[in-house]
């Protein structure tokens, strides 16, 4: 019997689903160590345990965290997301996400749009990914904004720093992702069992074949994709705590003040840098672009003071 499952029936007051997802978070051990795959089979003698946590409000509250606002009016908000913000309240981050602030910045406008948990929200970045996201105001423009995303009906582009130089220069990598097979909180592209993903890349500068600089275009929306596609083709981000497994070949090639500069560096080096659409009510074209963050252009200026 799946270890879920087990527990679901022996506890009795929580359906699969929920205990799954408490497995998933960390919260189930066999003997004391992590349970990491909810499907494992169950051992007879072992001693299993489930912590559940205590209920939370399902209503985020308002709280006052500044945002940059690119663009507002009675539809939606385009807002420049920095590196570290979580977008919406989740086990281990449930309050200071960015449906926090907007429900402090928008007021009444927001609650019930989308659901309660995610009040506006009509896609999402990765707390350390930063860059331009647009959030919805109305039904009306979530349900347009939602289907433009689905139908990849507008424009985005992605830049990050990868290590190493992919060849080709511009290229497209299409491979299913999926859940780890073995470490649950990662995505990895998967021989069975995944969906469909899809990402566009151009190389846009190298330093060398140790750096380089590129723009990724998504043509499917899957969960950490372009993290999982670039160290799929053995070109993994600069910075990524999570697919960047070991350091890479490449870094050799740096002088060593940069090369630990890029080692150090604390977060995925991925920024959404433009974001088009047409307006959901008006139908107007509309195009935003987020400047580079300080600390992803310290890392580009200290790859370029190599060259001089």
């Amino acid at each position: 019997m799946r270890a879920d499952r087990f527990l679901a029936e022996a506890i009795g007051s929580l359906s699969r689903s929920r205990v799954k997802a408490l497995i998933e978070a960390g919260h189930g051990t066999r003997d004391g160590a992590p349970i990491r795959d909810p499907a494992e089979s169950v051992r007879a003698g072992a001693r299993y345990r489930l912590h559940v946590p205590p209920p939370v409000s399902a209503t985020p509250l308002p709280q006052d965290i500044p945002l940059a606002i690119l663009f507002e009016d009675a539809d939606l908000i385009v807002l420049d997301k920095p590196a570290g913000l979580v977008v919406h309240p989740a086990p281990g981050n449930l309050d200071g996400t960015l449906v926090n602030a907007l429900l402090a910045h928008a007021g009444d406008d927001l609650p019930g749009i989308g659901g309660e948990k995610r009040p506006g929200i009509v896609h999402r970045l990765d707390k350390d990914t930063s860059g331009v996201m647009v959030v919805a105001k109305t039904d009306r423009a979530h349900r347009a904004l939602s289907e433009a995303f689905a139908a990849r009906d507008l424009d985005r582009a992605y830049i990050a720093l990868a290590w190493g130089l992919p060849a080709p220069l511009q290229g497209e990598v299409s491979a299913p992702i999926g859940r780890h097979p073995v470490d649950r909180k990662r995505m990895a592209v998967v021989d069975r069992g995944g969906k469909a993903a899809t990402t566009r890349y151009t190389v846009k500068r190298g330093w060398g074949t140790a750096v380089s600089l590129v723009e990724c275009r998504l043509l499917t929306g899957r969960t950490h994709q372009i993290r999982v596609h670039m160290a799929h083709i053995g070109h993994p981000l600069v910075g990524d705590p999570v697919y960047l497994r070991r350091t890479p070949a490449s870094a050799r090639l740096l002088p060593a003040e940069t090369r630990d500069a890029l080692l150090a560096f604390p977060r995925q080096a991925l920024h959404a840098a433009t974001l088009g659409f047409r307006h959901p009510v008006t139908g107007q074209a509309l195009s935003f672009e987020s400047p580079v963050p300080a600390d992803l252009a310290a890392l580009i200026t200290l790859l370029d003071g190599n060259r001089q």
